[in-house]
């Protein structure tokens, strides 16, 4: 059958042809993510004004939140599938389906829409002021209602790639991408809805990705797909779905209080615009970070696939394939970065008044910080990925929260206190220093302890 070819590729092929094969087009769903909210927040500061990209920027936190919800339950059904399949438990494969469903759907509704009545008042504790409200409420409200839908339709999608489909995985991102960005123009200028378009066309885009991946798993030939009987909620596989899917959700939960501090801290050096500086360097740093979780989420069926089988040669050896390809591609944006920052910047807003050259000089300034030690931030990236995807969520969430909340939490509590407006900036460039030690070391002492250490697999077999 095809779905056992599928299966058996993952065990016998390659691994560095495997991983190139599934890590592209989850590279390309993940680019095609990235630039539609890049291309948004384009239209937007083109068309709507410095005030509308700041107004982005403070909604990323509330992005971020519900980013770690799909994670929690879509990144954790597609490790858990993986092993599962790879341990020959189809029935408990399809289960994990139905349990992302469901999950995806109930606990995004909750998240997305109990706040809503109260939305001004998050966003004033973000830090909007009278300038800025109106439309970031605009542009939230939109993005809240549409997120159960968001979240079936990401969650589904890991799942889609994690049984052995990543190019019908990275079709329904690029689908999403390019109804996006046809339509976003038309939404936000020729309709004249401002923000509020730039936020409904993405809910649109998402929702047409939705029904391809729908479409997928009503299929007959395909490993997983909707049957009766696997919609029943089971405690112990939520538990197990829920704890591996943790260290993502984590991170962005952390992520948002984090983006929460650097606003209030940009606010009181520089006012709204330095908040959209932020934003700005949040999403061009974003758009390689995206890349690079491609290269993790082509690792991840590799990686639990033959963990279940045992074959620890071939999962020791997509990891370090793994981090070879995300050092090159964080280097190379750094290289972009470093060289052509001020360009970058200002393709987020016309240079035409003081608050766009504001938001310009200060982007320009943080970006060629914050890129310094990016080269070695892509591998970090893949050993905090890898834990989780060998169903490790214990050592994942911790390699995340140490990042996050010892390194980088004191420096920017501190280092302004110290050095003014650019601490702000140079204290991620120290968190990253020292979460990179830390993820080196404890991947040198794993791979020397827990696995075996015959056959090192640097090789591409």
């Amino acid at each position: 059958m095809a779905s056992d070819t599928k299966l058996m590729e993952l065990e016998h092929r390659p691994i560095r042809s495997l991983l190139l094969s599934y890590s592209l087009p989850a590279i390309t769903g993940m680019v095609a993510m990235s630039v539609y909210n890049i291309v948004g927040a384009i239209y937007v500061g083109q068309w709507c004004g410095a005030y509308a990209v700041t107004a982005m920027a403070l909604v990323f936190p509330v992005i971020n939140l519900m980013v770690a919800v799909g994670t929690l339950v879509g990144l954790g059904s597609a490790a858990s599938a993986s092993i599962a399949l790879g341990q020959g438990k189809r029935r408990r494969a399809q289960n994990i389906l139905g349990h992302c469903l469901i999950l995806s759907f109930v606990t995004s509704l909750v998240v997305g829409w109990l706040p809503l009545p109260w939305i001004a008042d998050i966003m004033r504790a973000f830090g909007a002021d009278d300038n800025t409200l109106a439309p970031s409420c605009e542009y939230m409200i939109v993005l809240m209602l549409w997120f159960p839908f968001n979240s079936v339709f990401l969650g589904l999608n890991h799942l889609m790639r994690a049984s052995g489909y990543p190019k019908k995985a990275m079709v329904s991102l690029l689908i999403s991408m390019v109804v996006n960005i046809v339509i976003a123009p038309l939404f936000i200028y020729v309709f004249g809805w401002g923000i509020a378009g730039a936020g409904l066309a993405t809910a649109v885009a998402q929702t047409v990705g939705l029904g391809w991946v729908l479409m997928h798993f009503c299929r007959k030939d395909v490993v997983l797909r909707f049957t009766r009987g696997i919609y029943s909620i089971s405690l112990p596989l939520t538990r197990r779905i829920c704890t591996i899917g943790l260290p993502p959700c984590l991170l962005n939960i952390v992520a948002c209080v984090i983006v929460l501090i650097f606003n209030h801290l940009f606010i009181q050096y520089d006012g709204q615009m330095g908040v959209g500086a932020y934003g700005v360097v949040n999403r061009v740093i974003f758009f390689f970070v995206m890349i690079v979780a491609g290269i993790t989420q082509g690792m991840q069926p590799i990686a639990g696939y033959n963990l279940g089988l045992g074959k620890y040669c071939r999962v020791r050896s997509v990891l370090i394939n793994a981090m070879v390809f995300a050092g090159a591609v964080t280097t190379i944006g750094t290289l972009m970065m470093q060289i052509f920052p001020r360009e970058i910047c200002g393709l987020f807003v016309k240079e035409n008044d003081a608050n766009a050259t504001k938001i310009i000089d200060l982007a320009t300034y943080g970006i060629t910080v914050v890129s310094l030690i990016f080269p070695l931030v892509g591998p970090q990236i893949v050993i905090s990925n890898f834990f989780q995807a060998i169903g490790r969520p214990v050592m994942s969430i911790f390699l995340t929260l140490t990042r996050q909340l010892i390194f980088l939490l004191p420096c920017i509590l501190l280092m302004p206190l110290w050095f003014g407006e650019p601490g702000i900036w140079w204290s991620q460039a120290i968190a990253d220093i020292l979460a990179v030690i830390m993820g080196f070391t404890v991947i040198a002492l794993f791979l020397t302890k827990v696995f075996p250490k015959k056959n090192i697999c640097f090789n591409n077999d």
